[in-house]
């Protein structure tokens, strides 16, 4: 049927299915019913893990726009909200370190599948016909997760019209320099006992320049920005390459205003 392969062809495309030929001789003879089984005992697993992805990233929207909530609203300025609410600040940290891991991974099956146990449930059961064109909407980014958190940002920034647009803006840039000054200053650096904790900040650090940039008015490349971009690229292009070309490549491709006419040559030529 048409779903049947509609849930073919979205298996094929996120993961890696060990037995593909038997999955596109399946969507090739629709008429073999024997065909048709096997493939779809093959996909049927998939499915619900793409279903649980899927959920669980709606689930961290919502918990992205009640931290947004908590760390902007009045009487208290941005920086007074991180220091009162550290423990808020750091869930914001960790879904943004999570958000970031998990687009890297999305093109590398054997890892993501190490990690999440296998459900084993029927598709048709699991996924319907708006829900497979959902899901397939959301897997068809490049890094849908960090997709997700980026609309969900500018959501909560537009439908907050009565929040200043800069107390979010502001959170959010104070986070990037926090994480900036955390790696480029030695004093800091030398408490990291691991390169897990290195990394965790420079995730959290691309995140929240990311999600800056899809709200504020000129972005985050502009010279009016508060973030110190050239410093942010410059921490990490002095990384191992094999650690941060990912990162580097979600600031090219995933940011709004970097081919804008206010970034200056300097920004693009850095992260060439």
């Amino acid at each position: 049927s048409a779903f049947h392969c509609k849930v073919y062809t979205c298996c094929i495309q996120h993961f890696t299915v060990r037995s593909t030929p038997v999955v596109f001789g399946a969507i090739q003879n629709p008429g073999d019913l024997q065909l048709q089984e096997k493939a779809w005992n093959a996909v049927c697993p998939l499915v619900a893990k793409l279903k649980r992805f899927y959920e669980f990233s709606l689930r961290l929207e919502n918990a992205l726009r009640s931290l947004l909530e908590a760390l902007t609203s009045p009487p208290y300025a941005p920086m007074q909200h991180l220091e009162r609410e550290q423990a808020l600040a750091k869930q914001f940290a960790e879904i943004l370190h999570f958000t970031l891991s998990f687009d890297e991974l999305k093109w590398n099956p054997d890892v993501v599948q190490t990690h999440l146990s296998l459900l084993q449930l029927e598709a048709e059961n699991e996924v319907n016909n708006e829900m497979a064109n959902r899901m397939s909407l959301f897997y068809a980014e490049a890094t849908p997760m960090l997709k997700t958190l980026s609309n969900a940002t500018t959501k909560f920034v537009s439908e907050n019209k009565t929040l200043p647009i800069e107390d979010t803006t502001d959170c959010l840039s104070t986070m990037a320099c926090v994480c900036r000054v955390m790696l480029e200053t030695p004093e800091y650096r030398c408490r990291f006992t691991n390169t897990d904790t290195m990394l965790f900040c420079m995730r959290v650090m691309v995140g929240v320049i990311i999600l800056y940039d899809h709200v504020h008015p000129v972005g985050a490349f502009a010279k009016t920005s508060k973030i110190d971009m050239k410093g942010c690229i410059k921490v990490l292009k002095e990384q191992p390459s094999n650690s941060v070309e990912g990162l580097l490549n979600a600031l090219r491709y995933t940011t709004r205003h970097l081919n804008d006419d206010s970034t200056s040559k300097q920004i693009r030529a850095l992260l060439q």
